[in-house]
């Protein structure tokens, strides 16, 4: 093209143009450089598509990990990281809130704004929305900058990290190591024999699997699709998943948890061992990983399937436990005085037996109620990863019970209500403490929506907005599974 515009200017004036104004020389040329370019484009088009035939693997998998990378930066914005030291042994003298310490050992400045840790977790948040209101999200990627929308409208979460579990072995608290990835990876055994037959090592030629089930547990009156959204985010995290929404207990969520628990153990085995059927056939099935998966009333649902004698041979392969919002030690002290009147109609009018053993009415005797005796159950410490998500806005569940934590109001209470309520925490922690598995990760997880432009209604004035935006709402979801994605592969 530059010896044809060279001699193009050489001739100026004294080429004879014909009528379609170019002259003799420079029409004859012009095609064949067109074609050296475009035969030119053309190899280096093919050198590309050969190169990426042949490593379309390593090619798709650095731009996920790329993305995804990109993705964990740009999405820390909303997010807040603190450690938290746990006791050995809660005292009833003790405030859950004299165990927080920042990433540098100090104190947020936050705790000494005010005693109770809902108005604390709650002010916190609404400073650091505060504080991002005038950052923009990054747009030098190909996204949908209409995702988040107003980033001051986005949830805030505040990520907790419990440190101080006495482990097995003397180990180290680590997140997501390498040594943890080794252990993972591990062959597991167990004495049931139809699962040692199906369970093994697999040859160097043969091909081994990790069956890996997620069951998702809704809560009262709930529909076995509402944990969707959250169901979703794990399956773009991991595709190889294989997911069971919880159905037996759909509409029967009135009833007694032992038969709810039952219920759901049975529905969980009969699906675990379809699946490893399958695989079985397939290949060569090396391990399972069993994680569950609970919203509200769903969570108490699912640990007591866990005491059914059926589901003792899976327990050993018991993996990550999100826990949405769950009642974990009832409602022995809840504030929220209107959804408590509702739930005394529940038991008067319609005899709900279920809030009678949340409410610990079940039994005259506090020990004899279903909450304290599920509590010294090993329930919790067969989980490799627990992780606590609670809302400070959220009124249908108390702030403490959600997060398994000190709760300010049972501190000085030296009567049988704050004994039990005492031995019941400590029960649920020493099953965390006492690692079954050499590594443990333990968190808890504040999620702060922003219930704004709802107005004042009777959702929010009852709790109930937050609760449902759980359910409502994945963007939380989101950025823990893809902040921490060790936890969900």
């Amino acid at each position: 093209m530059l010896k044809v515009q060279d001699k193009f200017q050489k001739q100026n004036d004294e080429v004879d143009f014909q009528t379609d104004g170019f002259p003799h020389s420079f029409s004859k040329d012009i095609p064949s450089s067109f074609s050296s370019i475009g035969n030119q484009v053309f190899y280096l088009w093919s050198i590309f598509l050969k190169f990426h035939r042949a490593n379309k693997t390593k090619i798709l998998a650095f731009l996920c990990n790329q993305w995804a990378i990109d993705r964990k930066a740009e999405w820390s914005i909303w997010m807040v990281h603190t450690k938290v030291e746990l006791p050995h042994q809660y005292g009833s003298s003790e405030v859950a809130e004299s165990s927080y310490h920042g990433f540098h050992g100090r104190p947020p400045v936050l705790q000494k704004l005010t005693g109770d840790p809902v108005q604390t977790a709650a002010m916190r948040a609404e400073l650091h929305r505060r504080s991002i209101a005038q950052m923009r999200i990054n747009n030098r990627c190909i996204q949908d900058m209409h995702v988040f929308g107003d980033p001051s409208r986005i949830p805030i979460v505040i990520v907790e990290h419990v440190v101080n579990l006495p482990l097995r072995s003397g180990c180290r608290n680590s997140y997501f190591s390498e040594l943890d990835q080794k252990a993972k990876s591990s062959p597991i055994y167990c004495s049931d024999s139809t699962l040692t037959n199906k369970i093994s090592i697999a040859s160097p030629r043969q091909s081994s699997r990790v069956l890996k089930i997620v069951v998702f547990v809704h809560g009262f009156q709930g529909h076995h699709l509402d944990l969707r959204l959250v169901r979703n985010q794990w399956l773009l995290l991991d595709p190889k998943v294989e997911f069971l929404m919880s159905e037996v207990n759909e509409e029967k969520t009135s009833g007694n948890f032992w038969e709810m628990g039952h219920r759901l153990a049975q529905e969980v085995v009969s699906f675990v061992k379809k699946k490893m059927d399958k695989f079985s056939r397939s290949g060569v099935l090396r391990t399972i990983k069993l994680s569950f998966v609970g919203h509200s009333i769903g969570n108490i649902i699912l640990r007591t399937a866990l005491t059914e004698n059926i589901m003792e041979p899976y327990l050993r392969y018991l993996h990550t436990y999100p826990s949405v919002s769950g009642p974990h030690l009832g409602y022995l002290y809840s504030s929220n005085s209107l959804f408590n009147g509702g739930l005394w109609l529940l038991k008067k009018l319609k005899g709900t037996q279920c809030i009678h053993q949340l409410t610990f009415t079940d039994d005259p005797d506090l020990q004899n109620t279903f909450l304290y005796k599920l509590s010294k159950e090993k329930t919790l410490e067969n989980f490799r990863n627990i992780i606590l998500l609670s809302s400070p806005q959220d009124g249908y569940v108390p702030y403490h019970s959600a997060r398994i934590e000190m709760c300010p109001a049972s501190s000085g209470d030296s009567s049988k209500k704050g004994k039990a309520f005492l031995e019941m925490l400590n029960n649920c922690m020493d099953q965390i403490r006492a690692s079954s598995t050499e590594y443990r990760v333990f968190m808890r997880c504040d999620v702060n929506f922003d219930i704004s432009l709802q107005g004042r209604n009777l959702n929010t004035i009852i709790g109930r907005a937050a609760h449902i935006k759980f359910l409502e709402t994945d963007i939380f979801a989101r950025f823990i599974m893809w902040s921490f994605p060790d936890l969900f592969r």
